[in-house]
């Protein structure tokens, strides 16, 4: 596995290869998030296309493609985030030229929609990438901790994270684009079977999973290609379950073991689900025990991942050693 090179001199590039900005709050984020990383001396190079959005893609194929290759090509950036999420990421994965990327390693950023991308990635090229906020998320105008926990790892200082003490049930409208999460629930993170104590090792690798049914038996689908390579580590996947009712969830998990994904598997663990429905009244914590109770690893739920904030900084490619004890979590780090 390869990692990019922590930050150094403070140079990031910003792009939107899936959604852009679509209205003056998303561009007043976009402006506050800058100034933000301003104030620590860093600089921002964005890309045109985070200013402009069109049928909820932020520019055209072959522009979100070309702006994209041209970060990886700048030899002064080091790090990239993408601005946000959206639905059409995909729509570019079959123009990119993934030697650029594979010629020009560095650490790419993301959630949600840029799953396709920092999997195929990590999967297919062996880089490491991050799953973690997009570059609308830094807009507030004080930093949550789990942002100051991103730009930390990001800079080499940290390898280890903890669970957070609050989360945002529902998401409130914003006004002035600087507004900060709207922490209202208590983080409890759970051991599925009710366990006191999990543990788990090996290699991480996960992401949005409405996103990642997509790639499966693709051409780029190089998953069991990449098990094999580290199932002497086995193989931790994390979920970040973002618009599937239960009864979508248990089918989700059938297609992921009828591919093959989970051979090698030594734990799995998710985010808290973004809506979480059902049509024969099948709470999520069912759905999973339902559907992964054969494969006999543990499992934890209800993690710091994904849409509802905050969230930990993740490293596809990485080896990590979760724990879950008493409603808390922690994920340590180890790049080999």
């Amino acid at each position: 596995m390869f990692y990019p090179k922590f930050i150094k001199n403070k140079i990031i590039g910003v792009t939107a290869p899936s959604g852009g900005s679509s209205d003056i709050v998303d561009l007043l984020k976009l402006e506050n998030a800058i100034n933000n990383f301003n104030k620590i001396d860093y600089k921002i190079l964005i890309t045109d296309n985070c200013k402009t959005s069109f049928n909820g893609r932020s520019s055209s194929i072959e522009e979100r493609k070309k702006q994209l290759e041209d970060l990886f090509i700048n030899e002064e950036v080091e790090l990239i985030i993408c601005l946000s999420g959206g639905d059409f990421l995909l729509e570019i994965i079959d123009k990119i030229d993934f030697n650029i990327i594979k010629n020009n390693p560095k650490w790419i950023q993301g959630y949600s929609d840029p799953t396709s991308l920092l999997f195929i990635i990590t999967t297919n090229l062996d880089i490491a990438t991050i799953y973690s906020n997009n570059f609308k998320t830094f807009s507030m105008k004080k930093w949550h901790p789990s942002l100051l926990n991103n730009m930390s790892l990001l800079e080499g200082k940290v390898l280890e994270q903890s669970s957070f003490e609050m989360f945002e049930e529902e998401r409130i409208k914003s006004i002035n684009g600087d507004e900060g999460f709207n922490l209202t629930k208590r983080v409890k993170w759970e051991n599925l079977n009710d366990e006191n104590f999990i543990k788990m090792e090996g290699r991480l690798i996960g992401g949005c999973l409405d996103v990642l049914l997509n790639l499966i038996g693709t051409k780029f689908d190089n998953t069991a290609i990449f098990l094999e390579k580290y199932k002497e580590d086995g193989i931790i996947w994390y979920f970040d379950n973002f618009g599937l009712t239960s009864e979508k969830l248990i089918l989700a998990m059938w297609q992921l073991k009828n591919a093959g994904w989970f051979k090698y598997t030594k734990g799995i663990i998710f985010g808290r689900s973004t809506i979480e429905e059902s049509y024969y009244d099948i709470s999520f914590k069912d759905a999973i025990k339902e559907s992964l109770s054969d494969l006999n690893v543990p499992i934890i739920i209800n993690a710091d991942i994904g849409h509802k904030p905050p969230q930990l900084t993740l490293i596809n490619g990485a080896l990590a050693k979760i724990e879950s004890k008493d409603n808390k979590g922690t994920i340590v780090f180890e790049l080999k």
